[in-house]
């Protein structure tokens, strides 16, 4: 059943409201992971009874629908102005920084395609940003699933390393300076041209240029594709 169609119930005394219930929720997720959200956790963070919640929600599958458009509604991508690499970035850097701010986040979107209020917001402002690219509806919604495939992974491999740097306790160049010997030893053997050119002369990107190089080469595929 589509939840989005459904009139929500009106409250009942004291018992949380929904506004509530998924702000709770919310914040559990983004300081804990998605694990951490159960209607019996959220329950306890509000002081309420669980049974009080089935008013207002069917499932802990709807809580998280509507975690994620609440979260959308938090992020919503400017409006096209017409400029189809200028519009297509923005959407990218939207969801970028959504995707870092929330990174239980991913792995949801990633999945069957949200159709709540917010998420149709979504929708509707990266085809638009994408008409001035083609006339063509799949080939304009082709290039919005292949900005947002990019960043996802971009984002992925950014919310990975923070994950593992919080997991050892080694930062980056801390890392880098424990395993310079073995990689020095690995590259001196010759075996690796390729990997030795790139460590002594390619140029070390932190993430925010990392992702918009990555980006800019998107885009200019995308602009390839079409000439």
């Amino acid at each position: 059943m589509v939840i989005w169609s459904q009139e929500r119930p009106p409250r009942r005394g004291s018992a949380p409201d929904l506004a509530e219930i998924v702000a709770t929720a919310l914040s559990l997720a983004d300081q804990e992971g998605l694990d951490a959200v159960s209607l019996r956790r959220v329950a306890t963070a509000l002081r309420s009874g669980t049974a009080s919640f089935y008013r207002v929600l069917g499932s802990r599958d709807e809580l998280l629908e509507r975690m994620v458009d609440a979260v959308l509604g938090r992020h919503l991508p400017p409006e096209a102005s017409g400029d189809w690499r200028a519009d297509l970035a923005a959407v990218a850097r939207n969801r970028r920084a959504m995707l870092k701010a929330h990174p239980w986040l991913g792995t949801e979107l990633a999945g069957r395609p949200a159709i709540g209020p917010n998420a149709l917001i979504h929708h509707e402002r990266a085809l638009a940003a994408a008409a001035g690219y083609a006339d063509d509806a799949t080939t304009a919604s082709g290039a919005v699933e292949t900005v947002l495939a990019y960043v996802l992974g971009a984002a992925a491999r950014e919310l990975a390393e923070a994950r593992i740097q919080r997991r050892s306790g080694f930062t980056e160049e801390q890392w880098r300076a424990a395993v310079a010997p073995y990689l020095q030893q690995v590259l001196d053997s010759g075996s690796y041209p390729h990997l030795n050119r790139m460590v002594h002369e390619a140029t070390d990107l932190d993430a925010d240029e990392r992702f918009e190089r990555g980006l800019a080469c998107v885009l200019t595929g995308l602009a390839t594709s079409t000439s």
